[in-house]
């Protein structure tokens, strides 16, 4: 049995109607009136599911264990999430641990699932407490659900007290700062909002970026390049005769360009002559200005 088949097949129109999203404190209220299974009606129907792929059993399993998601979504509200959501997410790794559920090791199936449930609920934490993804790696993982509750005081950590929290935790210590910080950070938009007055607009992040458009420095660099280009430009044009002057200049600087036949009849030669005297005049320009 595939894991889409059993989870599309435990929700049935009882847990649709009762989905947190609708009414919390009703779902809340309704999974708590469901009965807790014994031991043995567990173990029963989790072999019927292990061996024989019962759905109803699996249905059964994850209505009586509804209850204990909530508690566990409940211990989660720090993080400023819907409660309604995190229980979603951990109905969802409720199913899964159900679908992996083995009775022949002997477990309860409260005591296996707490983790598939609470790894659901930390990768939705982790996927919307932030725009920007505070932690990757394990280690960091385990410092963004740690690290609160390892703090004594409202205040930054000691030196002290952020090595004896990383052996605690099996991290570097450095990671516990750096943790630190981004828990006390807050996510700023790039752009300023749309109703924002000047006086308020200047604190937007985009204000804050280098324009390389702008920078002295470079501006200074450009203008002297310009200019010193335009004054050999000069000298060059300077020594070439008047009509292959005028023949380039009006060929290559000005926006209205003659046709070679417009200038062949201005001076009175054929319009091979006039490419000629504009690619000599060219070629002496060229040798100019890289001399």
């Amino acid at each position: 049995m595939t894991e889409t088949k059993h989870a599309l097949a435990v929700p049935n129109s009882a847990i649709l109607n009762m989905a947190p999203g609708a009414n919390l404190s009703a779902y809340v209220q309704a999974v708590g009136g469901i009965a807790v299974l014994s031991a043995e009606r567990e173990r029963e129907l989790a072999e019927r599911l292990y061996y024989d792929e019962c759905v109803d059993s699996a249905r059964e399993m994850v209505l009586a264990h509804l209850r204990f998601v909530v508690h566990i979504a409940r211990s989660y509200s720090g993080y400023g999430l819907s409660e309604a959501d995190l229980i979603q997410e951990g109905n969802v790794g409720l199913m899964k641990a159900v679908k992996r559920f083995d009775p022949s090791k002997g477990v309860r199936l409260v005591s296996f699932a707490v983790h598939w449930i609470k790894a659901e609920m930390h990768e939705y934490i982790l996927r919307n407490w932030r725009i920007v993804k505070v932690a990757t790696t394990k280690a960091q993982r385990k410092l963004f659900f740690n690290l609160r509750s390892q703090k004594k005081a409202l205040g930054w950590l000691s030196a002290e007290e952020t090595k004896a929290i990383a052996a605690d935790l099996g991290v570097d210590a450095s990671e516990v700062t750096r943790m630190e910080g981004r828990l006390a950070s807050r996510d700023v938009a790039f752009d300023a909002p749309a109703d924002s007055d000047e006086d308020d607009a200047w604190h937007a992040p985009q204000y804050f970026l280098a324009d390389a458009d702008t920078d002295p420095g470079q501006l200074v660099e450009i203008a002297d390049f310009t200019e010193e280009s335009l004054a050999r430009l000069r000298v060059a044009l300077a020594d070439l005769d008047l009509r292959s002057r005028d023949i380039l200049e009006r060929r290559w600087l000005h926006e209205d360009k003659p046709t070679l036949h417009a200038l062949a009849a201005e001076y009175d030669v054929s319009a091979e002559r006039i490419r000629q005297l504009e690619a000599n005049a060219l070629k002496k320009l060229r040798t100019s200005l890289v001399a």
